[in-house]
């Protein structure tokens, strides 16, 4: 097939798959989210998501102003911050320093040390992970599980015939049939066009980049391509349509063809199932000790980000700067490519509550959660602990006073965990980009907002890019509580948690863009319990008056 034949599909495909509805006018590819997404500005300024609306006129949480004022010559404690992600560059440039170390623990004497039930576990544990040292990387949605698990017991089954527990797990089933549903069509509609046209872009990107001598290409480099011979004038043309689109670039098509190809060949595939690779019990919730201690894992980008976020070394003169100086971030791998399991979930937040973390940042959630008992277990111990959690919101743009997004606040049992701050995404622009687009919100369930639009931190190998999702925003909340918690030892989580709502700069009356809604608008203050954003200054503050 030719060119333009490829083109012709490639633009249905693109279209639907990458932009959200209504689309607005100037979009960019959101490597979190693994699609375009409204674009908040050109470019954003550096640091931005430290800085402060007062003195730089940038709605950042105000770091770098409060240690240039208020924590001038004053002592610190030590605070240790669990992440559960994808796994961690532990040697990061700016991240090695700052690094969580079981000094009851001696390294590779494949000894279990501190009797805590992982062996060798110097800088967190690997829930993915096998005996002989190989991973999972990339895992089903919980989606597909659930269908896979149910769909024997219930796809003939006659209703009338059920009794009533099972007539309720079968309303359940055909809820997840019909989410599965809706969600694996698109993917496996538009999977076949990448898959024709991605070989075909990649070969052209290597004509264009031998022609013109660059590695990177940019729109206007194609525009200097000369029609030298028939390979050339080729190339020219499908890349000329494809760099077209807005924020179009390799990195985000190959992206964006990565996502597609996991979601279906992964994903969206009943019969993927590669737990054998642990070796665990996994229908016993309750144990522990598998997995492995090596804790980067195959893709550590996405948890390398996110510990850079809370607390990229602030005195080495490299790359950038995190929330807190003194924090030692604990490393738990339990978030795959594809969706996370509660058991995993669950043993992460027990490991961090019994290992001396006093805060576990989760940036991740699903739409199931089959063993949510288990997780509201994990989450009423770390409350007895004195452990906060500080959760994403998710990426979604939905209202999740009405949607679920799991693990949530909100228990089995009708309480509500007392130590858990759910995070929305905002940005630095004007109000039209007040909100990430893409941020899920809600009134009731949405407590707070954070910086979570194009935050430039660490990722794997000492190199730094641009991400954005409520992946975002959740860290740099819990860079705050944790700065905040290292000057104000005592404070329980709890007051912790008080302290930074309440001492949220709100903007509840302000008229936002609505996210996922185009040009749409919305007071602020409906999107969330505060209607505010997190700040350092405000929050030390009020902590020092509590304090007292």
């Amino acid at each position: 097939m030719n060119f333009k034949h490829c083109l012709i599909g490639l633009g249905i495909a693109f279209q639907a798959h990458a932009v959200i509805a209504d689309p607005p006018k100037r979009l960019r590819y959101d490597l979190d989210q693994h699609k375009f997404v409204e674009d908040t500005a050109k470019k954003a300024p550096e640091n931005w998501f430290n800085k402060d609306f007062a003195t730089d006129k940038i709605r950042g949480v105000s770091t770098e102003k409060a240690y240039q004022t208020l924590l001038k010559g004053k002592k610190s404690t030590t605070i240790v911050v669990a992440v559960i992600d994808s796994g961690i560059d532990i040697e990061h440039e700016d991240l090695k320093s700052k690094i969580w170390k079981n000094e009851k623990e001696i390294a590779g004497n494949g000894k279990d040390d501190d009797n805590n039930g992982y062996i060798d576990d110097i800088h967190g544990w690997d829930f993915l992970g096998g005996k002989d040292g190989k991973d999972v990387t990339q895992d089903s949605y919980e989606v597909t599980r659930e269908l896979a698990r149910l769909r024997k017991k219930y796809e003939n089954a006659d209703e009338s015939k059920l009794s009533e527990v099972e007539k309720k797990e079968y309303q359940y089933f055909l809820k997840v049939k019909q989410t599965y549903t809706e969600k694996s069509a698109e993917m496996k509609q538009y999977y076949p066009q990448y898959q024709m046209i991605y070989p075909m872009f990649k070969e052209a990107m290597k004509v264009a980049k031998k022609e013109l001598q660059k590695e990177e290409i940019t729109k206007e480099d194609i525009a200097k391509l000369k029609d030298t011979n028939p390979e050339v004038s080729q190339a020219k043309q499908l890349l000329g349509n494809l760099f077209s689109n807005p924020g179009f670039t390799e990195k985000a098509f190959d992206a964006d063809y990565e996502y597609l190809r996991s979601a279906v060949e992964f994903g969206y595939n009943e019969d993927f199932n590669p737990r054998s690779i642990i070796g665990d019990d996994y229908n016993n919730l309750t144990e522990k000790g598998y997995g492995n201690s090596e804790v980067r894992g195959p893709d550590a980008q996405h948890g390398t980000h996110v510990a850079g976020i809370i607390g990229a070394d602030r005195n080495n003169n490299k790359g950038v700067k995190g929330v807190a100086d003194n924090v030692r971030i604990m490393v738990l791998r339990a978030v795959p490519d594809g969706d996370e399991r509660d058991k995993d979930i669950a043993n992460a937040i027990i490991y961090a509550a019994d290992n001396g973390a006093k805060i576990i940042n989760m940036s991740f959630g699903k739409s199931f959660s089959p063993q949510k008992s288990r997780v509201d277990e994990a989450v009423k111990y770390a409350e007895k602990k004195g452990v906060l959690l500080i959760h994403a919101a998710g990426n979604d743009a939905e209202n999740i006073d009405e949607k679920d997004n799991f693990p949530t606040k909100k228990l089995l049992d009708g309480s509500t965990a007392k130590n858990w701050i759910e995070v929305g995404a905002s940005s630095w622009g004007g109000n039209d980009n007040f909100v990430g687009s893409f941020s899920n919100y809600g009134k009731t369930t949405v407590d707070i907002f954070a910086p979570g639009v194009d935050i430039y931190n660490s990722v794997p190998d000492s190199k730094y890019e641009n991400l954005s999702g409520t992946s975002m925003a959740a860290p740099v909340v819990s860079g705050v509580a944790a700065l905040v918690l290292s000057y104000y030892p005592k404070l329980t989580a709890e007051q912790l948690k008080d302290i930074l709502l309440k001492s949220a700069v709100k903007y509840g009356q302000e008229k936002v863009n609505m996210p996922g809604e185009g040009n749409k608008t919305v007071a602020f203050g409906e999107l969330s319990v505060t209607g505010g954003i997190v700040n350092v200054v405000e929050a030390l503050n009020m902590a020092a008056k509590v304090a007292k």
